[in-house]
This record gives C-alpha cells, sequence and structure tokens, in this order.
C-alpha cells in the first residue's frame, strides 16, 4: 500500500508539473496573435476562479461531512499571499515578452536557490554544505542554460529582471501555499489564495491597458515607463475562449489540484525531485512548438539545475525510491 501510494503521488505531481511546463509556450502563442500581458493574465484568473467555484460547490455538496471553513485571520492572509501568485504569473508573462521561454523558465527555476537563501533567514542558520553545493551547480547550471558564455548572445535585460521578480515571487508563493491554512480544502484555499493574486491581475490591466485609454492623466504618465502604446486598447474578449480555458486549466486549476494530492503521498522531498520536470517540458515544448533554438550547451545546464534540485531534496526522503524499487 506505501508503495502504491507513493507511486500514486509521484505520478500526480510528475503530471501536474508537466502540464504547468507548456503554461508559457501557449502564452507566447496568445502573443503571437496579438492579445496583450493584460488579457493573458486576466483570463487565466478569471476563468480560474469561476473553474474552482465550479468544483468548490461540486465538493461541498458531495462531501459526506462539514468543510472546514476559513477564519477572518486566514482569509486576510490567504489574500495577502494570493498576491504574490498574481505576481509570478504577471511577471514571468512579462518576462516571456522580452526572452525565449527556455530561458524564461530557467530564471523563474532560481527559486531554487532563492528558496535556500529565505529558509536560512526565516530559521537563523547558514544552509548546510548540500544546499551550497547544491547552489552553486544551480547557478552554473544557469550560466549554461542561458548560454551566458556566449558572447555573441544578446538577452533582452527587461526580460532577465522580470523573470528574477517571478522567481522571487514564486518562491515567496511556495513558502506561504505550505505554512497558511493547510487544514483547508484545496479548492478553497486556492480560491481565496486566486483572488488576491486577481487584484494584482486586475490592477495591472486598469494601468497599463484600460486606463489609459479612458484617461490622458493615466496615460500621460504610464508613458514615463515605456514608449510602447499598442496595448493600449479595448479589451479583446476573444481570449477568454480562445487561450483563457487552457491558461486556466494549465495554470490555475490542474496543477495545484495534482500537487495537493501528489505531495502528501511523493513526500515533500521526493515531490519537489519530480516537479522539475516543469523545466525540461516548458524548454521542449518551446522547442517544437515555438522553435526556440535551443543548442547542446543549454541542454547540459537543464540537467545540471535538475541534478542540483534532485541533490537539494534527496536526502529528505532517500528512502522513498527505495520503497518504490521494492
Amino acid at each position: 500500500m506505501q508503495k502504491k501510494n507513493i507511486l500514486k503521488g509521484v505520478l500526480f505531481v510528475g503530471i501536474g508539473a508537466s502540464i504547468y511546463g507548456m503554461l508559457a509556450t501557449f502564452v507566447k502563442l496568445a502573443y503571437q496573435d496579438g492579445y496583450t500581458t493584460s488579457e493573458v493574465t486576466t483570463s487565466q484568473f478569471l476563468l480560474g476562479i469561476v473553474g474552482l467555484l465550479v468544483l468548490n460547490f461540486i465538493q461541498t455538496i458531495t462531501s459526506k461531512k462539514a468543510l472546514p471553513s476559513p477564519t477572518s485571520r486566514e482569509v486576510r492572509n490567504l489574500l495577502l499571499a494570493g498576491t504574490s501568485l498574481g505576481c509570478t504569473s504577471l511577471f514571468y508573462y512579462i518576462a516571456v515578452q522580452y526572452i525565449n521561454v527556455s530561458i524564461a523558465i530557467v530564471l523563474l527555476m532560481q527559486s531554487v536557490w532563492f528558496s535556500v537563501v529565505v529558509e536560512s533567514f526565516l530559521t537563523k542558520k547558514l544552509p548546510n554544505a548540500r544546499k551550497i553545493v547544491s547552489v552553486i551547480i544551480v547557478l552554473a547550471g544557469t550560466i549554461l542554460a542561458t548560454n551566458l558564455i556566449n558572447e555573441s548572445l544578446d538577452l533582452d535585460w527587461k526580460g532577465i529582471f522580470w523573470g528574477l521578480l517571478a522567481a522571487a515571487s514564486y518562491t515567496l508563493t511556495m513558502f506561504t501555499s505550505n505554512t497558511l491554512a493547510t487544514h483547508l480544502p484545496v479548492f478553497r484555499k486556492s480560491i481565496i489564495m486566486l483572488l488576491g493574486g486577481s487584484v494584482v491581475v486586475f490592477a495591472f490591466l486598469f494601468f497599463a491597458q484600460i486606463g489609459p485609454l479612458h484617461f490622458e492623466g493615466l496615460k500621460s504618465f504610464y508613458l514615463n515607463f515605456t514608449d510602447n502604446t499598442e496595448h493600449i486598447h479595448s479589451f479583446n474578449y476573444s481570449i477568454l475562449w480562445k487561450y483563457g480555458l487552457i491558461l486556466s486549466l494549465f495554470g490555475t486549476i490542474i496543477p495545484p489540484i495534482l500537487f495537493n494530492v501528489g505531495f502528501p503521498n511523493a513526500g515533500l522531498g521526493l515531490g519537489s525531485i519530480v516537479s522539475s520536470l516543469e523545466l525540461p517540458v516548458s524548454v521542449t515544448m518551446a522547442f517544437v512548438l515555438l522553435g526556440e533554438k535551443v543548442i547542446f550547451i543549454q541542454w547540459v545546464g537543464i540537467a545540471l539545475i535538475l541534478f542540483a534540485i534532485v541533490l537539494m531534496n534527496l536526502s529528505k526522503k532517500e528512502n522513498q525510491f527505495a520503497e518504490i524499487s521494492k
């Protein structure tokens, strides 16, 4: 039974990570069809909330016992924590405007060593040797995976900046998701966090697209940050049925459900290793569907990052590998 539960957890986490890894490719395709970052994120969060409300309703009426409800303090904390979820999507999608998906996902994975820094700060303890070595390997892998050693490479610093911001907010999201209101059903918790993230997303929609269209003062203020006015227009509702459904399913509905089912069975250590599948899946999708060039040295860098993730987490649950192999 134990072996079956671990395999089930590994399968769910692996599928969830693979699905999430496909997300940025569809975002890039939406950009190619003329949709804006505001429209992409708004459609994802709006339909994601609707989908989770439906799932929560079904769970509530079919549950044989009363489901726990959050306190007002938990609601407030989850809403606040959800803003990092909105920032992660927003920053990540802005990054892929300027750089390839294969580079953006590598930058997002810097959350691996960001989390080590945050953990050391919170516990007031220096990381052990294994984690320090893992961080060094991640950094070395990042240099190779982004092809920084190629002198002719011209990476847009804006994409790097937004990609690293996405990694920072993703780190915060992981910490808050694993510590706040863990007793709540996944649908109820996810809805509240999505509502918090939607505040960020809708604010960006108003500031970057809708507001400047109707208010000259806001448009003048906005133009202090960019000269690009192509995305200042009415909201294109066609994105809701063209890309919104797949973005919400792949970004805010299916992966969180699979992770919440899979991680308790696989364990945090083994689950973290399996979830790193997001990286090669994302790069492969970009290579196949977008035609992005990924050279051998970048694959070597990706392999190093994956190795570092395994090295960092293996000691926590390494006995689970033995359980699976029995």
